[in-house]
């Protein structure tokens, strides 16, 4: 199991929402305070998009094909993780945490394992496929304690 430390940081996200919590304590149950909250306003793909999907030819006389739109929601998310990813690089040349604990969706998870530095990369010692930005900090605590003796 990852021993906790007051250097350990828990990160928490979705793509929309970001929590990084400091750990107060170096016993085995996690003591978690807000250092940061992130929130993205990010409406659903329909809400973004101005026209509808392009066509072009398909090489015959009158053959078009449509072209796929991209999911302009789902970028959004994915620029939020590189942002956080950023974040993460910030404080971790400040000294803000020794040890990083990642709990997003497992998509969110790769787009902050591909975009993170080597200096944070380092830090990170374990990886939660979960969504938890929604749940109250007691409910985080509980779900992280009982991860980190799975491991």
């Amino acid at each position: 199991m990852p021993r906790l430390s007051r250097k350990t940081w828990v990160v928490i996200a979705d793509g929309e929402k970001a929590l990084l919590l400091r750990n107060l304590s170096d016993r085995p149950d996690p003591d978690l305070e807000v250092v940061v909250k992130e929130e993205q306003d990010n409406p659903p793909d329909g809400e973004q998009k101005s026209d509808r999907p392009g066509r072009r030819a398909d090489g015959g006389m009158t053959q078009k094909s449509a072209m796929s739109e991209a999911d302009w929601h789902d970028l959004a998310k994915d620029r939020f993780a590189k942002d956080l990813s950023d974040l993460l690089h910030k404080r971790a040349q400040s000294g803000a945490f020794d040890q990083l604990i990642l709990v997003a969706s497992p998509h969110i998870l790769g787009v902050l394992r591909n975009d993170m530095r080597a200096d944070v990369a380092g830090r990170v010692i374990a990886e939660i496929p979960k969504t938890l930005t929604n749940h109250p900090l007691d409910k985080i605590e509980a779900v992280l304690k009982a991860e980190l003796d799975k491991m």
